[in-house]
């Protein structure tokens, strides 16, 4: 029974590996004794690496190991992966100190590359003694030699950087770094480069990439995915394990995923590159069954990595009318015509759906009362998506001093009377059929007055005006409860014909007016 378990336990962990593996791997045989890792491609088939080999004892100052000194090496590719006719690499950019990770622009004209804090003969340490990485940049002349060597402007004698590499236009420089912002123990950063060859301010890649721990190593291929070694995940299986991630359309990272095995091992894994246009490349390791302290490993990426991610899209929605929000507006959103999901805008006019990412959708905004909009979008879309829905003809109502109005001509009455006017019962007709075809629709009957005469006779007076078109409309067999009139005297003129100032019969007829007011909108989807 012990030995049917010990094999099921077998096959169990066979398939579980094979699941995972999407990665074919070796073990180079140019491997020295002691450390090899950090492979760069240059040119078109040689390669540049850094080694131990033939080099003295020093103090690594990311590992507090003593280890040899760093030099550069140059290696031409075969077709199997392995690098051969081996050299020193490296002129004047090698000093007495650590070289290594180099990065190459598109012309291979500029270098990118860190060492120790030594620079022109002048050895600098932080305040408490201890002697620094930095990033520093090279040109390549007409005769292949590198000069013109200089510090980049981030650097500071109080913090490392380093592991520097370019993207794949040369507009961005990715490395690692300590500096005082950091989340962790070392955290990957970037700087734009500009057109007229500054840097702006490094950025720190923010915590879904950058854990408490240390980030070392990063790549980044041509499909800007983002390789990069951590020991500060959850899923770790070792030290250093080799991460992958990407930006999505909002310019967030995806949640990184670990390459599995056989890349990941329960040592440090790391310096991941591939070829540009290719599935091949290497990845460094100490690993057990190595022929040194790292080694240099080829591999193959049988498929690139798939990132599962969620995306919001997100948006307002206003009236085209006057740019406010529209609450309770429905927006619906669509893949392959096929209805994913319905929300209504809150009262700021706000909506939002979260979608897989990399699918194309359509979104749907109706409203009663407004013309249907739709948007369709693709991959490369903004995802945040502002709707304008335009008020579909209606001329029952209008907007009047921020007040939603009944729009029928203005009901007058004569000087001093309350009595409607038999040309004034076409319009309350209108009030009335517009109640009909709204039965939620409640309004409020508001009677003015024109300056002349006391105030209280003329509040007494506008009460009356009211009444009598409130008497109209239940005639007409309009609820009562639908209905509220009150007379408002003189105390709103629209004009300035108040208490003492002389104004034409016409204007003081425009102030003897009668309006209604509806008090719930919402009763005609506005």
């Amino acid at each position: 029974m012990k030995k049917i378990i010990q094999i099921l336990l077998f096959f169990i962990i066979a398939i579980t590996c094979a699941q995972e593996e999407n990665y074919i791997i070796k073990n180079i045989n140019s491997n020295k004794e002691f450390q090899d890792f950090g492979v760069t491609f240059y040119k078109d088939s040689l390669v540049v690496f850094s080694s131990a080999r033939k080099s003295v004892f020093m103090k690594r100052v990311w590992s507090g190991n003593h280890e040899p000194f760093l030099r550069l090496y140059q290696g031409t590719l075969n077709n199997d992966g392995e690098i051969i006719d081996i050299k020193h690499f490296g002129n004047k950019i090698d000093t007495k100190y650590h070289e290594s990770n180099l990065t190459f622009s598109n012309d291979f004209k500029t270098v990118y590359f860190d060492r120790n804090n030594y620079f022109h003969k002048e050895y600098r340490t932080n305040k408490e003694g201890v002697n620094l990485i930095q990033i520093y940049k090279a040109t390549i002349n007409d005769d292949g030699k590198w000069i013109d060597i200089e510090r980049l402007p981030f650097n500071s004698d109080e913090f490392s950087s380093g592991h520097p590499v370019l993207n794949s236009d040369n507009t961005k420089l990715y490395f690692i770094s300590d500096r005082p912002d950091s989340y962790g123990e070392t955290d990957i950063y970037v700087v734009d480069i500009n057109t007229d060859g500054s840097y702006s301010e490094p950025k720190n890649l923010g915590t879904t990439v950058n854990t408490s721990q240390k980030e070392m190593f990063p790549f980044i291929d041509e499909n800007n995915v983002l390789y990069y070694s951590s020991n500060g995940f959850t899923d770790s299986k070792g030290d250093l394990d080799i991460y992958a991630t990407a930006i999505n359309k909002q310019g967030n990272y995806f949640k990184p995923i670990n390459l599995g095995f056989p890349i990941n091992s329960n040592k440090d894994d790391f310096a991941f590159v591939k070829q540009k246009g290719k599935n091949t490349g290497y990845f460094s390791s100490n690993r057990k069954g190595g022929k040194g302290d790292d080694d240099i490993y080829a591999l193959t990426e049988l498929n690139a990595p798939k990132f599962s991610c969620l995306e919001t899209i997100q948006g307002i929605v206003r009236s085209s009318k006057n740019n406010k929000p529209l609450l309770n507006t429905s927006v619906k959103i669509y893949n392959d015509n096929i209805e994913l999901e319905t929300v209504l805008t809150n009262n700021e006019g706000f909506y939002s759906f979260e979608v897989n990412c990399k699918k194309n959708y359509k979104i749907v905004a109706s409203k009663q009362h407004f013309k249907q909009q739709i948007k369709n979008l693709d991959e490369n879309s903004n995802l945040i998506v502002d709707l304008l829905l335009t008020p579909e003809e209606n001329d029952h109502f209008i907007n009047v001093r921020n007040q939603m109005m009944l729009n029928i001509d203005p009901i007058y009455f004569d000087l001093g009377k309350a009595i409607i006017k038999s040309e004034s019962e076409k319009e309350l007709q209108k009030v009335a059929d517009i109640m009909n075809k709204y039965p939620q629709l409640i309004i409020q009957i508001k009677a003015h007055t024109d300056s002349r005469g006391r105030d209280d006779y003329n509040y007494i007076l506008s009460d009356k005006r009211a009444n009598s078109v409130l008497i109209w409309l239940l005639e007409k067999g309009i609820n009562r409860q639908r209905i509220l009139a009150i007379g408002f005297g003189e105390e709103q003129l629209i004009n300035d014909c108040k208490n003492g100032v002389k104004c034409t019969e016409e204007e003081h007829l425009a102030n003897r007016r009668t309006e209604f007011v509806i008090l719930n909108p919402a009763a005609v989807g506005h």
